[in-house]
């Protein structure tokens, strides 16, 4: 199969109906492996998934690096998103963020060249920077399409205030956020606020970073250097609790004769149906098998009662334990 297209934002990006997430590939779960993750890119792109997600903070810089390599005469074929925003200095990321004006033009443009291109097709803010007016930030961004270096603009994290702000000063075609049925601080306001101003949603982490797959293990068991040995809601009775809670997407997925993961991602494509905005997921994975069954699932409905009971079963406050340790809800602008 390959891939419709979808509309994020009311300014003419159009992308992949699923997205692939790419940090994966360089950083938090388990080795590298270059040349698998290079045919996994090669392969998103024969199934349509052309729409590719990194970060200069993803390595640092090594992601970045690994699709300029991977594209190399296909940059074309392929929407890139990047993010700036974080303290990054001798190659380490520091605590911290820093979006300064002039620091977002020395990001890009050290990122068009690890990216081997002349444009950014979605420049995000990583992080809302509280020292930097949003105003700047989206004006910073605002110079750069104008001079073509990047496409489109985009916040990650950001909470209403700065959603409002930022699209009145330059508009916004996207907001990326974790948004999944693991996850669902978006609705009560997020969500309404990106329907009224024409903003797309891209939810990272939408398969709960693996628990929504069905195949987890406690935190303590995943090798060090794994995201998920500190991962809140891999510990301890959170762990239980979670595991009883996302019983409901295997059965459905049993039931289906499809995976667990796929019934994920399902819901959410349908949630942006129902919520009238464009949602684009970007599962990520650094393996082709993984790939394959993500791109399968745009083209899985479900029907209203399995949308019921999904929402029942992980509706806000099942899901045990915060998405984050102190200090990375601490960065989450709400």
């Amino acid at each position: 199969m390959t891939l419709k297209t979808r509309k994020l934002g009311s300014q003419g990006l159009q992308v992949s109906a699923i997205g692939l997430g790419c940090m994966g590939m360089s950083q938090h779960y388990g080795p590298a492996d270059e040349a698998e993750s290079i045919a996994t890119l090669h392969r998103a792109i024969e199934l349509g998934c052309t729409f590719l997600d990194t970060a200069e903070v993803y390595g640092p810089h090594t992601n970045e690096a690994l699709l300029g390599r991977a594209l190399k005469g296909r940059r074309d074929e392929v929407t890139i998103a990047t993010k700036f925003g974080f303290r990054i200095e001798n190659g380490k990321q520091r605590d911290g963020v820093d979006s300064r004006p002039d620091h977002i033009r020395e990001v890009v443009e050290a990122s068009l060249g690890r990216l081997a291109t002349d444009h950014i097709d979605l420049l995000y803010q990583h992080r809302v920077d509280p020292a930097v007016p949003m105003e700047d930030v989206a004006g910073a961004v605002g110079r750069l399409v104008d001079e073509g270096k990047v496409r489109f603009f985009g916040l990650s994290e950001a909470g209403a205030s700065n959603i409002r702000r930022a699209h009145a000063a330059f508009p916004v075609s996207a907001l990326q956020s974790e948004y999944s049925l693991w996850e669902r601080n978006l609705e009560p306001e997020i969500i309404p606020l990106l329907g009224e101003l024409g903003i797309g949603l891209v939810p990272f982490s939408p398969l709960g970073r693996g628990f929504l797959t069905g195949d987890v293990k406690r935190a303590e068991d995943y090798p060090e250097g794994d995201y998920r040995r500190n991962d809140p809601r891999y510990q301890g009775a959170n762990y239980d609790a979670n595991v009883e809670a996302a019983g409901t997407v295997r059965d459905i997925a049993a039931a289906r004769g499809v995976k667990p993961g796929q019934i994920a991602l399902a819901w959410l494509i349908e949630k942006g149906n129902g919520f009238g905005i464009d949602i684009v997921p970007i599962p990520g994975t650094k393996r082709r098998k993984y790939l394959e069954e993500n791109v399968a699932a745009a083209s899985l409905k479900l029907d209203a009662a399995d949308m019921a009971a999904l929402d029942e079963a992980l509706a806000p406050g099942k899901v045990s334990g915060p998405r984050y340790g102190e200090r990375g809800m601490a960065m989450v602008d709400r």
